[in-house]
């Protein structure tokens, strides 16, 4: 490629970089063919600046109607992640109750789990991650609804 080749290819990139500015797009990719076997492929790429997204605060689930879990409910935390019960989300993606649309939820309210059953899975980056018991005891309450998002830290469930 001849130094006028590359004026010309530097060129036509800031004006591809123009382009993506003026138009408000995040990327573009052109591919010049200048002969048999000489050609320019250009992707250009911008970062868009990370704006707070509103997103809808979590809907916790309300716990399945019983006298004896009412008032068991009057004495948890108000933050559930503060309960000392709280198993919390290792990640941030998308719940599933159950190993496949259709099949039977790994726990529900009142289950017995022991340590390493899973209780759930949180799906990230298209991967399938078991949420295991850390220690045995019965599922109080599950927090999140089945195909919810979830952020780091969120509490899953009350096991005790």
């Amino acid at each position: 490629m001849s130094n006028k080749n590359h004026e010309a290819d530097v060129a036509f990139i800031k004006a591809l970089a123009d382009v993506l500015r003026d138009n408000d797009l995040t990327e573009l990719q052109v591919k010049r063919d200048y002969g048999e076997d000489d050609s320019l492929n250009v992707r250009v790429s911008r970062m868009q600046p990370q704006a707070p997204v509103a997103s809808p605060p979590l809907q916790y689930a309300a716990p399945a109607a019983a006298p004896a879990a009412s008032a068991a409910a009057e004495t948890l935390p108000e933050d559930p992640a503060a309960h000392p019960g709280a198993v919390t989300s290792p990640m941030v993606g998308t719940v599933y109750m159950q190993a496949e649309p259709g099949a039977a939820a790994f726990i529900s309210v009142g289950t017995t789990v022991k340590e390493g059953d899973t209780l759930l899975i949180v799906e990230a980056m298209k991967t399938m991650n078991h949420i295991p018991a850390p220690r045995a005891g019965t599922i109080k309450r599950i927090l999140v609804e089945d195909g919810a998002p979830v952020e780091y830290g969120a509490p899953l469930v009350i096991l005790e």
